[in-house]
């Protein structure tokens, strides 16, 4: 976790951390030496012009506003790296080579900064030079000139170190930029159990009154979060009464004294900052006793814009906690807002989720570790194996193997060494995410203790986006090993001595048993997918595979497959079947092992549409081919997509028109039934052709089973075969017409229909069998 605290500038734990616009963190001394100040003359400069004026960009610089408040009357001001403003002042007389490499420029309107780094952190990122002051001016005075009054004539920004997202300061500085508190508390946690742990505790001095003019000072009683002043109890109520300006101020407990690692921590900090003489410069984190209390203080944040006002509600537009006078006169009047209390729990419970995966992910990581070192020993063991057979071999062989017997054992040794090399990189490599997530995750955990809503809400996001990558980093495959323990060499000690130096290692083996791809196998209507592939880490040549499947009964299999694809697709199966597939791979050596048997259902019911290419020329289809109609007043066949060779299946026709009596035939067909004459005239279909009035079964160009009751506009035509029983029953309006026909007939059968120009009719599949079908209506006749 201490990863997660350290400043990505300075590489230490985070002092003063401020939250950028992207949501990255950094110390705000880090901040002031990482920000850039661009003249606004030369903002819109082209960029050769503008790297060009190295000299004129120099000398404006000592006049650009300061960074922050406390900068423009601090340690800051006065000397130290930390200052952006004396590290860009007294450039003009540096040289114009030496002010060109300190051209700087804004590209905030892009979301993106350039500048011209020279020096680089602790941590490996690059941050601005300090600049030498310029010849004849003391460097106090250089450093007062670029910390003078705010001007007009310049603006800042800074880039952040990690995401190098540029974002522009307004007249604030940085301390426009939140204060994360959070991560203060956290550091802070840690700097005191880590102290803890170590055994480096010593007295803490007791904060004091910073008022007090008796000697010597009372202890603190209370502190102000506003003034940032600890009081004793007699001189909060005489400098610091409960009205007038200071009845907002928030008064808290004095902190507790800082860890012992923290204050040595601090400790070159502060000597850097203290300021050498007069002038009156404050020091951003105070000095004294009172310095180390208010950097320890733990303060509930206030919003920046109403400095006495603090955080309520959590405005969802803008993603970010906001006060009451934000709501009533701000520019969050208008958003959405939420419950401060609500969001903070909806985040905190988005954040343990994301958690969950995470260490999930680590869970398998580590027993993925285990497999990797059980992989070492068994790659040690077996490469010691085979050295071992292979020297007995070679020994037995008169003196002419000796110079091949070390070629061959070159190649053991370097097989071994790769596989050795591959294992370690990916342990390494493992390790090293592992690491990682594991940070985060402590880092998480010690955020979800917090119980500062709007502290949270500043960071979580960040934080819930940093656990969904570090998740997704874990991609599939990356937990598998990249070699096998397995040395797939065998040695062929049979050839004639004068084949001795030809002798190598050659494959003996048969092709290894195939991986069965069940995400990707798959059932449509009557047809089903099976994909497969060949196990990792196998040398074993396969030349090619074997799918076998059942007859969906639970038969003998039989072969409906040969060759080098791993993707097979069988069209024509038995619907509401059960199939059992396996696969085999076969090469010189002989055949393999069968595979896993997968399991596969086909649909219930059956679901299709007119087949546009099985249909005569001029049959017209529409509604994704759900829709027939005719162009000739001919009677011209239309054929199903689907093909029935089992079970019982179901389907419907709604005559959408019906014009001038004709006579639509509905019924089923073989493939090659003839298309340009009505159906049933042929020995290859079976139908029922209807008229207004009354219906007849034909096959063979036979008229039977005339049955009263005909079609009309808005009639719906069912057809019923059960190939279980071999019938072929029709319905129209739901009554069925005369007696069940198509008996003793085997083979395959496809749903059909003809109708000439005077008929349109629309198809519905997918349908189970009705219950509820009325009985025939005989005719007389």
């Amino acid at each position: 976790m201490e990863e997660e605290l350290k400043c990505p500038v300075c590489g230490s734990l985070f002092r003063e951390p401020i939250i950028l616009p992207c949501s990255h963190n950094v110390c705000l001394p880090c901040a002031r030496t990482i920000a850039v100040q661009t003249p606004d003359s030369e903002q819109h400069l082209p960029q050769p012009l503008l790297h060009s004026r190295g000299s004129g960009l120099a000398a404006g610089a000592a006049a650009a506003p300061p960074l922050d408040h406390e900068a423009a009357a601090g340690p800051a001001c006065g000397g130290g790296a930390g200052s952006a403003a004396g590290g860009l002042g007294g450039g003009a007389g540096g040289g114009g080579d030496h002010a060109d490499k300190l051209s700087l420029y804004s590209e905030t309107d892009s979301g993106y900064g350039s500048y011209t780094p020279s020096l680089k952190s602790p941590n490996g990122v690059r941050v601005l030079p300090m600049v030498p002051a310029p010849p004849g001016s003391s460097a106090a005075a250089a450093r007062g000139a670029a910390c003078s009054s705010l001007s007009s004539s310049s603006s800042s920004s800074i880039t952040c170190p990690q995401c190098h997202r540029s974002a522009s300061l307004d007249h604030r500085g940085l301390r426009g930029f939140q204060r994360n508190r959070l991560l203060e508390a956290i550091v802070q946690r840690y700097q005191q159990g880590r102290g803890a742990v170590q055994g480096a505790s010593a007295a803490a001095a007791v904060a004091i009154c910073q008022l007090c003019d008796r000697t010597p000072p009372e202890p603190a009683a209370t502190l102000c979060e506003q003034c940032d002043v600890l009081y004793c109890a007699a001189c909060q109520l005489k400098c610091h009464p409960s009205r007038g300006p200071f009845a907002k101020h928030r008064l808290v407990q004095p902190p507790p004294p800082p860890a012992p690692a923290e204050a040595a921590s601090a400790s070159p900090g502060a000597a850097q900052g203290a300021p050498s003489g007069g002038g009156g410069c404050k020091s951003p984190g105070g000095t004294g006793a009172g310095a180390a209390a208010s950097s320890a203080a733990r303060k509930y944040p206030t919003c920046p814009e109403h400095e006495m006002e603090n955080y309520s509600m959590y405005c969802v537009s803008c993603r970010t906690p906001v006060c009451y006078l934000c709501l009533e006169e701000g520019r969050h009047c208008k958003h959405e807002v939420k419950p401060l209390g609500a969001m903070w729990k909806q985040h905190k419970a988005q954040l343990s989720q994301a958690l969950n995966g995470v260490s999930d992910k680590a869970k398998e990581a580590k027993e993925f570790l285990v497999q990797l070192k059980n992989i070492l020993q068994q790659i040690q063991e077996n490469g010691l194996d085979y050295e071992a057979c292979l020297v007995a071999q070679c020994d037995a062989l008169v003196d002419a193997l000796t110079r091949q017997k070390a070629k061959l054992l070159t190649k053991v040794t370097k097989e071994r060494e790769h596989k050795l090399k591959m294992v370690w990189d990916q342990i390494n490599h493992c390790t090293l995410k592992l690491r990682q997530s594991t940070g985060l995750m402590e880092y998480c955990l010690e955020v979800m203790k917090e119980n500062d809503p709007s502290g949270f809400l500043q960071i979580s996001d960040a934080l819930i986006k940093r656990v969904q990558v570090s998740q997704e980093q874990w991609v599939k495959g990356a937990l598998e090993p990249k070699v096998s323990a397995e040395f797939e060499l065998t040695l062929d000690s049979e050839p004639l001595l004068q084949a001795i130096h030809q002798l190598d290692f050659i494959q003996m083996k048969l092709p290894p048993v195939p991986l069965l791809q069940l995400e990707k196998c798959c059932t449509r209507n009557n047809s089903v997918t099976l994909a497969w592939r060949t196990p990792p880490f196998t040398h074993s040549p396969v030349d090619g595979y074997i799918l076998e499947l059942d007859d969906g009964d639970g038969g003998q299999y039989r072969e409906v497959y040969v060759g080098k694809e791993t993707l097979c697709t069988i069209d024509g199966l038995h619907f509401n079947s059960t199939y059992n597939a396996r696969v085999k791979a076969f090469n010189s050596s002989g055949v393999g092992p069968y595979s896993k048997t997968v399991v596969l259902q086909t649909s219930d019911v059956a679901w299709f549409t007119f087949d546009p290419n099985s249909g005569h020329r001029d049959i017209i289809l529409s509604n994704d081919n759900q829709t027939a109609t005719c162009s000739s007043y001919d009677d011209r066949v239309v054929l199903g997509t689907a093909a029935f060779s089992k079970g019982v299946h179901y389907w419907e026709l709604h005559v959408d028109r019906y014009d001038n009596h004709p006579d639509p035939a509905f019924g089923v067909a073989r493939a090659s039934v003839v298309k340009d004459m009505m159906l049933g005239k042929d020995d290859k279909a079976w139908a029922m052709y209807v008229d207004n009035n009354r219906s007849w079964f034909m096959h063979c160009n036979s008229h039977t089973n005339r049955t009263e009751g005909g079609v009309c506009k808005g009639a719906t035509v069912g057809v019923l075969l059960d190939l279980n029983k071999h019938t072929l029953t029709f319905f129209i309006n739901g009554q069925q017409q005369g007696p069940t026909a198509f008996s003793h007939v085997d083979g395959v059968f496809m749903p059909a229909l003809s109708l000439n120009r005077n008929v349109q009719v629309t198809l519905h599949t997918g349908l189970e069998v009705p219950t509820n079908l009325g009985r025939p209506k005989l005719s007389s006749n």
